[in-house]
Parts: structure tokens; sequence; C-alpha cells
């Protein structure tokens, strides 16, 4: 493959809902690209974007693939996406390095929910964007229904260049409103008869390409001079206007497809290279400093990684986007996120699983190296006089919690390390090896997305596992004053131990006024690693502990709070006034002292009202109307408290606040309401108190549990 400079080149993905057909469009256009000679199908387990193992067992797309050919004399970088809501994380990637997002829509089924997610995430990095409508030769197609719905979603902008006739089962033809002919498709090699349109499609095309031209004019003052002089405009001067309208984000043109029989996509292929901004073209963006950065050659080499991927027999394979200046095969660069140096010995442009060796690629370009030293998802390289860095992908917030543990509890080890591997390559999905629960914690974005990960460590890892309930991180505090004393005092020869605290706890707020019972003579303010403060204060008088006793005391009440009384969940918010007590001259140190700390405060700690407060989420879910009931009263029993609901064209977005320990496999519920046509987010609120009810059951659980382990 040629070096291609960034005027000839085209990035864009194609993203949609699930079954739209974005796979079967790449291998489509593929095939009248001549890059492959035979078309696969998803059914076949032979195209080029799912190739991976557990893509051609479950049929369907899990990861994002890249996928680069000519035509035309371009060069059209594009990624082919998943449109199950779980792999929402491979969208995000997509789109970051991307100036142009196809829209692909499933004709049977209109504009889905996974369109609405879809456009939902394109408002983050706000690619330019058009539409694919595909499946027109299903008997359940609708095409003007669907172009209505698009409007609701998209705006305005929609405008039709396209639009299809025979439309079902006999579907063969496209009227382009953009060159005003019709491509008659007569047999499966793509190949178009191209004749004027017919009289019973005048009208309706005339009154379409009015409107085309109208909205590809307000994007050019020239072009609007022209439009208002003559009242039409040339298909050159369509095409300028749509492509200064994408640029805009003014437009979003419409076109017609079939992807399983190769009608309309060499035309679209055509019209990409001719509408799609190039990164020449592609308006600035910031890097970590807000400065304006351009796609510009002249510039000193800057790379940002996107995406990394591990390949049985290849290894670790790192993705990413030329942002300044050009790289050669061999280049010497720095990691800007980790001061390492990187070589990369080896370039490639990629299609899918197949790779071509290049000896240089240009700023706007996308590309691959292998095998790199120390370069991850979201670095930045830069040449020696570099100091760009950008901005890491934004990924969606995890929604799915589960614990994971090896059957075989001697595969603990292997277990963490392939985890932590596979987080590597999808940082949409995270792990927490969390020392407080004792547990392996895995937050993805739904039930699918977390048993992809258990099929590859079983499969690829030859681990077995299980799932479990994750444990709830709960919090421990106080709601009253109390005080406590407790001597420590042990002799078993020799030198004995001897310590006795005083203590005096209270619960901690914002502005709290000291306590005035007793003079504090010092005091620390510890900030907690999980939340919330301890202020530890020395109000002893005449010397009845030593100043050299009171770090053991304290490092006794963390502990303590480490491992609260009431859950064996840390404690938090508490003032600790040690006021007095005792000490002997020979016996004391300071483990004596850390014991009678750690024994005082969890005596305090049970007379001082204790509570258990419990993680709740900001939770919004967007349903259709026809099943916002439902979603709402499952809310309801999970102790939700709804905040709002407002309507979103064909779907409601409810919005409320839930406790974690209420969400365990909620994806799963909601799938199931909604027949899958409802998506939530989740974001961390805050903790708050749960009832008398609800401590008294957490209190009961943790205790049996504490009695089954001990057996």
């Amino acid at each position: 493959m040629k070096v291609y400079q960034n005027n000839e080149i085209r990035n864009l993905a194609l993203v949609g809902g699930t079954k739209t057909g974005k796979t079967s469009l790449s291998e489509s256009m593929l095939f009248e690209a001549g890059v492959i000679t035979r078309k696969g199908s998803v059914e076949e387990k032979n195209t080029a974007s799912d190739y991976r193992p557990i893509e051609l067992e479950r049929q369907t797309s899990v990861y994002s693939t890249l996928i680069s050919f000519e035509y035309e004399n371009k060069k059209i970088n594009l990624i082919d996406t998943p449109g199950i809501d779980d792999f929402c994380g491979e969208i995000a990637t997509s789109l970051r390095v991307v100036e142009c997002a196809g829209i692909v829509i499933n004709a049977q089924n209109g504009v889905d929910i996974g369109s609405e997610i879809n456009w939902r995430s394109m408002q983050k990095y706000n690619p330019s964007a058009f539409l694919v409508i595909n499946q027109l030769d299903h008997e359940k197609a609708i095409f003007e229904e669907t172009i209505n719905q698009a409007k609701q979603l998209y705006g305005n902008k929609v405008v039709v260049a396209q639009y299809p006739i025979n439309i079902g089962l006999g579907f063969d033809s496209i009227v382009d409103i953009i060159s005003m002919k019709l491509y008659k498709y007569t047999s499966t090699t793509g190949k178009p008869e191209i004749t004027d349109i017919p009289a019973s499609e005048k009208s309706k095309a005339e009154e379409l390409r009015n409107i085309l031209c109208e909205s590809a004019a307000e994007n050019d003052e020239a072009l609007m001079e022209v439009f208002f002089d003559k009242g039409l405009l040339t298909e050159e001067e369509i095409l300028k206007g749509i492509k200064d309208g994408l640029i805009a984000k003014n437009i979003i043109p419409v076109f017609c497809v079939s992807a399983k029989n190769n009608i309309g996509i060499g035309r679209l292929i055509s019209i990409i290279n001719m509408i799609v901004p190039t990164p020449a073209e592609a308006p600035s963006f910031k890097n970590v400093n807000d400065e304006d950065i351009t796609f510009n050659t002249k510039d000193d080499p800057s790379l940002f990684f996107f995406k990394t991927i591990n390949e049985q027999h290849v290894g670790e394979i790192s993705y990413f986007r030329v942002m300044t200046g050009e790289i050669t095969e061999g280049i010497d660069l720095v990691n800007m996120t980790n001061g390492s140096k990187e070589r990369l010995s080896q370039l490639f442009i990629s299609t899918g699983k197949n790779r071509i060796k290049v000896d240089k690629i240009v700023a706007g370009d996308i590309g691959a190296s292998i095998k790199l030293k120390d370069c991850k998802t979201n670095h930045t390289l830069c040449g020696k006089n570099g100091t760009n860095v950008y901005p890491p992908i934004a990924y969606p917030l995890s929604r799915y919690r589960i614990a994971i543990e090896a059957k075989n509890t001697a595969d603990e080890e292997k277990l963490t390390e392939i985890v932590n591997n596979v987080v590597k390559e999808d940082p949409s999905l995270t792990v927490e090896h969390s020392k407080e629960l004792k547990q392996t914690i895995l937050n993805g974005q739904g039930e699918l997305h977390i048993n992809i990960l258990k099929w590859q460590i079983e499969t690829v890892g030859k681990i077995d596992t299980q799932f479990v309930s994750p444990k709830i991180p709960y919090r421990e505090t106080i709601k009253k004053s109390a005080k406590a004393t407790y001597k420590h005092k042990k002799q078993s020869g020799g030198s004995g131990q001897f310590g006795e605290v005083y203590i005096l706890i209270e619960p901690y707020f914002n502005g709290m006024p000291d306590q005035t019972e007793f003079p504090i003579r010092g005091r620390e303010e510890k900030i907690l690693p999980w939340g919330g403060k301890l202020i530890f204060q020395n109000c002893i008088v005449g010397g009845a502990i030593d100043t050299r006793f009171m770090p053991a005391i304290l490092k006794g009440i963390m502990d303590k709070m480490e491992v609260g009384p009431l859950t064996g969940c840390h404690a938090r918010d508490i003032v600790v006034s040690v006021y007095d007590g005792k000490m002997h001259p020979v016996d004391s140190n300071e483990i004596s002292f850390k014991i009678a700390g750690m024994q005082a405060f969890r005596e305090a700690f049970k007379n001082a009202d204790p509570r258990i407060l419990e993680p709740v989420y900001d939770i919004e879910v967007i349903a259709p109307e026809d099943r916002t009931g439902d979603v709402m009263t499952d809310l309801q029993s999970r102790r939700a408290m709804i905040e709002g609901i407002e309507g979103e064209g064909r779907y409601q977005r409810i919005k409320a606040k839930v406790p974690l320990a209420e969400l365990d496999r909620y994806s799963t519920t909601l799938s199931s309401l909604t027949n899958g046509r409802a998506t939530y987010s989740l974001k961390f609120y805050d903790y708050q108190q749960v009832s008398g009810d609800v401590q008294s059951k957490i209190i009961k659980e943790y205790e049996e549990q504490q009695k089954e382990d001990d057996k």
C-alpha cells in the first residue's frame, strides 16, 4: 500500500444497534474495493472484522475492528464497532480517532434504542455523521417511517440524499438525489445500471433535491447565492455543500443500501470519498494543555495509542493514530506518559487480522505496531522535541458488578494475572482486588460483557472460575457520644504488658465545635483512604499516659476502624479524644497501648448508637414508553427514590437514587423487562444511612457468615 497524504485519507466508524448489519456492510465494502474476492458472512464465520474466537462462537461483534482499504485513489480507515450496549467502551475507543461516523439503521426496526445509545456516545466526541439505511430488501422494511424517526432523534439536520424503490423482497433500485440518477442492481455483483429517473419518481425526486440543495447551500455563502440565483445546484456543488455541512455538524445525509445483496455499496464508498472530511480539513483539537493542534505533517511527530490487543502467535498489537508529523519504520520516540523510550521497529496498516507492512505513516492516518516495550492504551508518544500529550479516552462508567474466584484456590494467582491482562485490552472493564471485602470484583457494562471475560479466562487461560455475589462496601459510623475504658494487662514471666486508656468518641461533621469537657493538647486529622475522617485528640493532663504512646493508641484505633465492629467494613467520621489512662514504669509499651486503644474504641463504638452507611448511586434509565411503568415498579422494589421522569422521543428517561446492594444483576432484569430495549448508567452519589430493619438484616448476615467461616 502506498503512503497516503492526509488529504487522501478518510477515517470513519460504523456504529449502530445490534443486528443492523455493520459487519456485513464492511464486508461488502471490502468486496467492492477488491480487497477480498469472496464475501464472507457472520453465519459462515468468515468475515474480515469478526475473526476472534469469541466472535466466531457468538456470531456477533464483540470488539471494534480496524479495516483499511483503498478505493478510487483514496485510503479509507473504517472501524466496525459492536452493536450490543455491553460493549459501548469499544464505541468510545473508535469515535476518538475518526472524523465521521456512519450510523447504520436496520430498515426493519427503524431507529431503535441502539441508535439512541450510539448517538449519545457520539456527543462526547462530536464527529460528523451520516445515516445508512440497511436491509431494505427485507419484507418488513420501512423507509419513510425510519426517516421520520431519525428526524425525531437527530433533528432537522437529517436530509434524504437517496431513497429506495421496490422496497422489500424486490428491492433493487435507488434514486440518488445528488446525481439525479436511478441506480438499478440486477445482480449481486454490486455493479448498477445507471439511468435517468423514471417519470413516476420525477416529482418526488425533484422535491427532495430542492430540500437537499437548500441544506447543502446553507453551509456556504457562495453556494447560497448560486442556489438563490439558479434555484438548483450541480452535483459537485451539492457534494461540496454536504462536506461543508458535515464539517460544521449541520447536516446528516441519508443513504440506502442492502449489504447482503451488494446494493448501493460502490456508490456509498464513492460518496464517502467525496463528503467525509479529511484529517487536513478537520477542525483543530486540543491537547491536555488546551492548545489547538492540527494534523500537520510538518510538525514534530506525535502518536496517540487508542487500542491494545493480544493475538495468539503475534503478541501485543498496539493501534495508534498519528496526530502530527510523520513516522517511519525504526523511529525512536519518547513515551510522554511514563518517560520511557520506544522504537517502532515495524509499522502496519490493518484490515482485520491481516496486516500490511509499510515504511511510513503520516499525520491523520491510523496504523499499528507490535511488541512495544512499555506503551499502553491512552499513551502519547512524541519525537525528541515533542511536548504534546493527548487527553485519554473517556470510557463509560461501570454499571455491572460481580465477584469472580477460581474454583481451585491454587489458580488464584494465575487468575489475577489473566484478569489484569484483559483489562489492559478493555479499559471499560475494571478489576478491584478488594482487601476490605476479600474478593476480586469485576466492574463492567453488563452481564454479557463480564461473561465474555469469563469465557476468555476459561477457554484461553484454562482456569475454571465461578461468579459469586459481590459484597457491599458498607461504612460504619456513630450517631451520639460515648465513653469507654479498657485495661490491657498481661503477665507471662519477665516483663509483662500494661496499658489503660480512657476515650470519648463523637460523631464527626463539618463545622462541628470542639468538645469542652477535656482540654485538647494535641490534634491529628486523618483523611481516611476509604472516605470520611478520623479526628484524634490528645486530652491527657498530668502525664497519665506518656506522649510517646499516643501513636500506638492511634494505630490501634485505626486498625479497628479498618475492620469495623458491626460488619467488618470500614468505620468513618469519628472524633476520638484520649482523656485519661494509666501506665506502668516497666510493663507499658507500644503494643500494650495499641491493644488498649483498639479495645476501648470497640467498646465505645458499640455504645454510641452505631449506624451502617451504604453506597447509593445515581441511576438514569432510558426505557421505551410502553415499559416505563414496569421499570419504575422494579426500581421502587429496589428501595430506589425516583427523582424525575422526562420524555425523549419514544423513550422515557427515569432518574433515581438506588442503593448498590439492590443493583445485583440489574442489567439482566432490565433487559428482561424491556426485551433489551432499555439502557442505563450509574454514578456513585454518596453514602447514606440504612433503615433499622435493613441494618439488623445486614448485621445478622455478617454474623452468620462469620460463624460459617469459623467452621
